[in-house]
């Protein structure tokens, strides 16, 4: 496994670069369960279990975490990506090999170490691997539901990312955090101490998948949820403000310049008097 090794000054730093290149690259971003989130870490620490889609997540992940919650945010990565990009650790990346078990037991009691105090969030992209959005059943791994069943000071949120092409130039980024994820009551009594040791234990209390499933269950609520707001926004009449409790966090200015040129073209082309439909070699179509 591979530490985070954070650093407040590049944190604040590449979030910012992180936050200029999502509001270049996309045309809105809409958000809903921000205020409830944010508030709550100033009370719990958050474990922010998401679907992986894109190139863009961690990103995202990151100016969510700084600029939305700000939260003291962290996120499991593949190791070999994190060693490929070693930058994402000084913003709070830690990394594990998902096919060693060993490195898997060590990420899930580092994370539990980083959800000690409010104001701290660790974010885990359930699937480990990008998958499209709209895939069912999402193929949540086990590694979530295991530091929610350790990391008992933790609220568990789910959250869904979507990215979406409408009627405009650039696509939308669509954010959706849910209600805290209860975690189903296993074999042992609920407020029974557990050690780190037991958490991905051969032989571990049978609670784990009750848990996993409640958690994919949960951020597949909130991928539908956006899927039916972006429903309801295409048959929306102008800008909505507010569909299904999604907010514009980001709203891109419209280019004077290429709407000073679609203008312009669409005068030169415009027809100065009706055509009259003519056949291959000049002749005249029938009207008929």
């Amino acid at each position: 496994m591979i530490p985070a090794r954070k650093h407040r000054w590049f944190n604040a730093w590449f979030a910012a670069h992180a936050r200029s290149r999502i509001h270049g690259a996309f045309g809105a971003v809409l958000a809903r369960g921000v205020e409830a989130a944010r508030a709550l870490s100033a009370e719990a620490p958050l474990l922010l279990v998401a679907n992986h889609s894109s190139w863009w997540d961690p990103l995202v992940v990151l100016h969510v975490s700084q600029h939305l919650l700000g939260a003291d945010g962290y996120a499991m990565m593949n190791a070999d990506n994190l060693r490929r990009l070693p930058f994402f650790a000084l913003v709070g990346a830690f990394g594990v090999d998902l096919d060693l078990p060993s490195d898997g037991t060590a990420a899930i009691r580092y994370a539990v170490r980083l959800l000690d105090r409010p104001g701290r969030a660790v974010w885990i992209f359930a699937q480990g691997q990008e998958r499209p959005s709209d895939e069912r059943p999402l193929g949540f791994r086990a590694g979530a539901a295991q530091i929610a069943r350790v990391a008992r000071r933790a609220r568990v949120l789910p959250v869904a990312l979507r990215y979406e092409f409408a009627g405009e130039e650039r696509p939308r980024l669509y954010l959706a955090i849910g209600e805290p994820v209860a975690a189903p009551l296993g074999p042992r009594e609920p407020d029974a101490p557990r050690a780190p040791e037991q958490a991905a234990a051969p032989g571990a209390p049978r609670d784990a998948e009750a848990v996993r499933a409640a958690q994919e269950l949960a951020v597949t609520a909130e991928l539908d949820r956006i899927h039916r707001a972006i429903g309801k926004a295409a048959g929306a009449e102008g800008r909505p403000l507010d569909v299904d409790g999604f907010r514009w966090i980001h709203r891109a200015r419209p280019s004077i310049v290429g709407r000073a040129a679609e203008r312009l073209l669409a005068h030169w082309t415009r027809p100065r008097e009706p055509l009259t439909p003519r056949l291959p070699g000049g002749r005249r179509g029938d009207r008929s």
